[in-house]
């Protein structure tokens, strides 16, 4: 091989390796900056976030790897809890991608109470396999509901397990959107009489205040099983 073929295929091995790495990290499109989004994960570190109850990220229980956040369920990890965002929100759009294993339980959570993780829930779930899909009311503990309140819509869109879905969460004062794969799941309006019906009838019922914040992080589920969160970005309508 001549000096020069070296060069060029060292060029090319650069090339590819560092559009690997740029691949792997989140980034915002031009687009996606005008329009407002943020990025709340950036693919390398745990800036931003912090424990449900205000103490600094856990330092076991959670990894970062490849631009994907994920638990840390190996032997002997312990877990390290939910992880909310250090800044609060109140009117926003929220994207991101998730990927359970076989049997896995967690949730992406807002409108929380005060340094705890009591909040409104997107569920994440394997229907098929975890006990909790056939507990709560007609389906409220499915992937893509509002957890223990409302169903997901009976023509959800869930990708198998072990591939990436996207979750989308929409809230607008008091309306508030549940959107799985592309297709609305959950709609409905917070505060309102038959929501306030819901909660009586749920686990939530003698938690006072719940769901009534009216500014809050977003939290992201430990439930002591394997999940993988990336591409999470954020807009505050």
């Amino acid at each position: 091989m001549t000096n020069k073929t070296k060069f060029y295929c060292l060029v090319f091995i650069s090339c590819f390796v560092t559009a690997t790495v740029f691949a792997q990290v989140p980034r915002l499109t031009k687009k996606e900056q005008r329009q407002g989004w943020q990025l709340l994960f950036d693919g390398t570190s745990s800036k931003g976030w912090q424990k449900a109850n205000g103490q600094p990220f856990p330092q076991k229980g959670w990894v970062m790897n490849d631009g994907v956040l994920s638990t840390d369920t190996t032997a002997g990890k312990g877990r390290g809890g939910d992880i909310v965002t250090e800044e609060l929100f109140t009117n926003f759009e929220l994207i991101l991608e998730f990927k359970i294993v076989p049997g896995s339980n967690s949730g992406i959570k807002y409108f929380l109470l005060p340094k705890s993780s009591l909040g409104c829930e997107f569920q994440i779930l394997d229907d098929e396999r975890h006990p909790d899909a056939k507990l709560g009311i007609n389906g409220n503990r499915k992937q893509g509901g509002l957890y223990d309140l409302i169903a997901p819509d009976a023509n959800k869109q869930d990708m198998p397990v072990g591939e990436w879905n996207q979750a989308r969460i929409i809230v607008k004062g008091n309306h508030v959107e549940h959107w799985l794969n592309g297709k609305k799941t959950v709609e409905y309006e917070r505060g309102s009489e038959s929501f306030k019906k819901l909660v009586a009838g749920s686990k939530y019922k003698n938690i006072k205040g719940f769901s009534e914040p009216t500014q809050s992080p977003i939290l992201l589920q430990d439930h002591g099983d394997m999940v993988s969160f990336r591409n999470i970005k954020i807009r505050k309508l």
